[in-house]
């Protein structure tokens, strides 16, 4: 069974940094794989913050290119992302998520497998 658990969340002030951590495990694909970070939008569906494919490639959002770096450790199963330059918009349950794949559509129908999210609260 896939499970994804999500660590790192918390409350920083506009400007400030935080690291997100995704555990991963039961996920026996080896190859052709997506991984992302999600967070609810206003009137849509999760959008898709950043994702990274089984070769390395990545894709971001544009609201938060230059700021936010995804990363994997593929030896430690985790997935990190960074989010430099916080903003209050920021603010949201950020949730990791998997699908077999690629990155080409980062978008929530497309990922079968969640986790419960963490917290992200920036204030101004």
């Amino acid at each position: 069974q896939v499970q994804l658990v999500e660590s790192g969340g918390g409350s920083v002030q506009t400007g400030g940094s935080l690291r997100l951590s995704c555990a991963v495990s039961g996920y026996t694909s080896s190859s052709f794989y997506c991984v992302g970070w999600f967070r609810p939008a206003p009137g849509k569906e999760r959008e898709g913050v950043a994702g990274i494919g089984f070769d390395g490639a990545t894709t971001y959002a544009d609201s938060v290119k230059g700021r936010f770096t995804i990363s994997q450790d593929k030896a430690k199963n985790t997935l990190t992302l960074r989010m430099n330059s916080l903003k209050p918009e920021d603010t949201a349950m950020y949730y990791c998520a998997a699908r077999g794949g690629s990155c080409a559509r980062l978008s929530s129908p497309y990922f079968g497998y969640w986790g419960q999210g963490t917290q992200v609260t920036v204030s101004s």
